[in-house]
């Protein structure tokens, strides 16, 4: 048989070696209209191709790796003009080396691998295992599971990044005790991070948000979005909602289905692997947990208002809002991590060289994440470098009048595409707010607060849906799940929270009430997924 006759019809075979003809094809064609041709690409809509290309090829071929690279290739070629030695120069000098150079991102990759460090120390002195069993005794069930994972996400909205892993690490036990499948806790986590970050007035999301407004108080005018930030609001109700009800859709079907019968990751692996679980198999004691995770909270609080000039006179709000987060998630994790080693050498619960043994094995948890965020910045830095920013803020620009009513709606939509195709919410609030505040400042204020909260909930809606989002990275790092499984399986769910919220935007753009919009909102939510448990049944 040859390999064609191999490749069955609608295959994951099939899908992957037409799809990578097509990008082939394409790319020859770029090559053509750019190389020799010389068609403009930077501030058009053909600087939208990269991050299009990795995105496609990802949800096809569900390889997350080659897509994002194919993507950062595209990007260097472009920028380059197709010439190989320059398009090499644009992927790594320019690119790969750029990124892991900038003191942003080498901060978050180090509190990274403190978080896999800690992770493993808890493993290890049996603190997981012993949560695990307590827990179990006090939740009985999986709705119970996975409402627990909702609140402890909700609690903690200091920081995205910080909400993912420490969930992730400290629900695990329970969720897999309770056959929930790791995809369903990463989405959970994943919607209870930057959905509550962003409604949170004391976060590292609301000082982003408060310093793209200018001209007004920035944490007034977030305050006052925060009845509007539909997206935000109607996920979190859709947690509630789909647990009670017991609603599963979409691929997150199959994944629940096959949980409940022992795979917890749907490919097979009915157990977690042993560099995954760390010699889980020791029984410690529930503080083996919850002291590391209380040192992590208190620690990463004081890092960032420290950063942002707490101790230096300024108030605790002032200080979140001018707080570097990367910075300040390093000190207070590092802090922390210094704190429970010695608290467990003195306590007995492991010994020196088994906690600096943990140090390599948090590495290695943290290398896919690593890698995946690595990528993903590239990408975002050849799609900024062929200036796709500028052309979408021109689009808006040019569409804002007229429009009033149904701006909000438009903006959320474009607030979506723009996160989607770049992975980042913050550079969509970075684009957008002030276009937003220049429009309507002393037009329609009301309006104007109504828009803000379409580009936030928008770039929330783009970020979850993107599989190069560094949110949706991290929260399938915490759950320890296949990040094309988190990817696949969350996006009917963000879809159908997004589709409610565009409808909600509406109503609010021509009432400009959130009491109305919510009331529409909640209504719209209870009866979609009421129509889609009876399709489902």
């Amino acid at each position: 048989m040859s390999i064609i006759e191999s490749i069955k019809p609608g295959s994951p075979k099939q899908l992957t070696s037409i799809s990578l003809c097509v990008v082939v094809l394409f790319l020859g064609w770029l090559y053509y209209a750019v190389g020799i041709n010389h068609m403009p690409v930077k501030n058009t809509v053909w600087a939208l191709t990269p991050p299009v290309i990795a995105i496609s090829l990802a949800l096809i071929t569900k390889e997350v790796y080659s897509s994002l690279f194919l993507g950062i290739l595209t990007g260097g070629m472009l920028n380059a003009g197709f010439d190989v030695v320059g398009g090499l120069n644009q992927v790594f000098p320019g690119g790969v080396m750029t990124v892991l150079s900038d003191k942003w991102n080498v901060g978050i990759l180090v509190f990274l691998v403190i978080l896999g460090t800690m992770v493993q120390l808890m493993n290890r002195t049996g603190g997981s295992a012993a949560f695990g069993i307590w827990a179990s005794n006090h939740i009985k069930n999986r709705e119970g599971a996975q409402l627990s994972t909702m609140f402890l996400g909700c609690l903690i909205f200091i920081d995205d990044y910080f909400n993912c892993l420490t969930v992730g690490s400290v629900m695990r036990p329970v969720t897999d005790k309770h056959q929930v499948s790791r995809a369903k806790l990463a989405y959970l986590i994943d919607s209870t991070a930057a959905p509550i970050c962003i409604i949170a007035p004391i976060s590292s999301w609301a000082a982003a948000v408060s310093g793209f407004v200018k001209g007004e108080n920035g944490i007034h005018i977030f305050v006052q979005s925060i009845p509007f930030n539909f997206y935000a609001l109607l996920t979190l109700l859709m947690i509630v909602l789909i647990i009670i009800m017991k609603l599963d859709f979409g691929p997150m079907l199959l994944h629940e289905k096959n949980a409940r019968q022992g795979d917890l990751f749907t490919s097979g692996r009915l157990k977690e692997t042993e560099g995954e679980s760390g010699g889980e198999e020791k029984i410690g004691r529930v503080s083996d947990l919850l002291v590391p995770v209380i040192f992590l909270i208190i620690g990463c609080v004081i890092g960032m208002i420290y950063t942002g000039g707490y101790f230096s006179g300024k108030s605790f709000a002032d200080a979140f809002a001018a707080s570097d987060a990367s910075v300040g998630l390093v000190l207070g994790s590092s802090v922390a991590l210094i704190l429970t080693i010695a608290c467990y050498i003195i306590r007995q619960s492991l010994s020196f060289a088994d906690c600096m043994g943990c140090l390599p094995e948090g590495f290695k948890q943290m290398v896919p994440a690593m890698l995946i965020l690595t990528f993903a910045w590239t990408l975002k830095s050849m799609t900024d470098s062929l200036g796709a920013a500028t052309y979408v803020a021109g689009l808006m620009q040019h569409s804002a009048a007229g429009l009033m009513g149904f701006l909000p709606a438009i903006i959320f939509v474009v607030a979506v595409c723009l996160a989607f195709a770049s992975g980042t919410s913050w550079g969509t609030f970075g684009i957008l707010i002030p276009i937003v505040v220049s429009c309507f400042q002393q037009v329609d204020p009301q309006l104007m607060i109504i828009s803000i909260s379409a580009c936030m909930a928008g770039a929330v809606c783009g970020d979850h849906c993107s599989p190069i989002s560094d949110t949706t990275i991290m929260s399938s790092a915490g759950a320890q799940c296949d990040h094309m499984n988190h990817v696949t399986t969350q996006l009917p769910y963000a879809l159908t929270a997004a589709t409610v919220s565009f409808f909600t935007f509406l109503v609010a753009g021509f009432t400009k009430s959130a009491v109305i919009s919510l009331i529409f909102g909640t209504a719209m939510m209870l009866i979609t997924l009421a129509f889609i448990k009876r399709k489902t049944k």
